[in-house]
């Protein structure tokens, strides 16, 4: 039922959005030369795929999780995508092909070691990554893995289809900061 939903939900959402997701594409393309961001991440039981994000740091920034990049990194149009989360809405092609869920654990990197070990542990990649959950409205991020291990298999086992629309509408309406940057 949820991947119907999620199906639907995406695809509708990019037939909708598509001119909100042409204005940033074209205004990235002054910012950064680049404004679409893919990498690979960690998907269902371990599997990779790829990523689909607008670009909210400078081009040559590393390949590391959001917590350990400068925030000096954050380009004005990346600060506003943030703040806005605008730079998720490409990962709804990743929801319309099946590699993530709207709802569901935050797709991490394989260099994150100890947070796949800690999810490894619990289960957390028995289930589709998602764009929002729990732990997004409750500002965990992936700084604190063990805390968010522990909160991703909270959501798995209480999700409930009104869950799955209450994360969605609260992290629409504002709940929870996003990824962390280093200051």
């Amino acid at each position: 039922m949820i991947r119907v939903i999620d199906f639907f939900a995406s695809l509708l959402g990019l037939l909708f959005l598509w001119p909100i997701l042409l204005l940033v594409v074209i205004v990235g393309l002054f910012d950064t030369g680049s404004p679409v961001f893919i990498q690979t991440r960690v998907g269902r039981h371990q599997k990779p795929f790829k990523l689909i994000k607008f670009r909210t740091m400078s081009v040559d920034t590393a390949s590391v999780a959001s917590h350990l990049a400068s925030s000096s990194s954050i380009t004005k149009l990346g600060a506003f995508l943030r703040k806005t989360k605008l730079d998720e809405l490409p990962q709804l092609i990743n929801v319309l092909k099946g590699d993530m869920s709207l709802v569901g654990p935050r797709p991490n990197l394989f260099n994150q070691e100890e947070l796949i070990k800690e999810r490894e542990t619990l289960g957390v990649y028995d289930v589709l990554p998602g764009i929002t959950g729990l732990a997004q409205i409750n500002n965990i991020d992936m700084s604190t893995p063990a805390l968010l291990a522990k909160t991703d298999r909270e959501m798995i086992d209480s999700l409930t289809l009104k869950g799955y629309f209450r994360y969605i509408l609260m992290t629409a309406t504002g709940s929870g900061a996003g990824d962390a940057v280093k200051k």
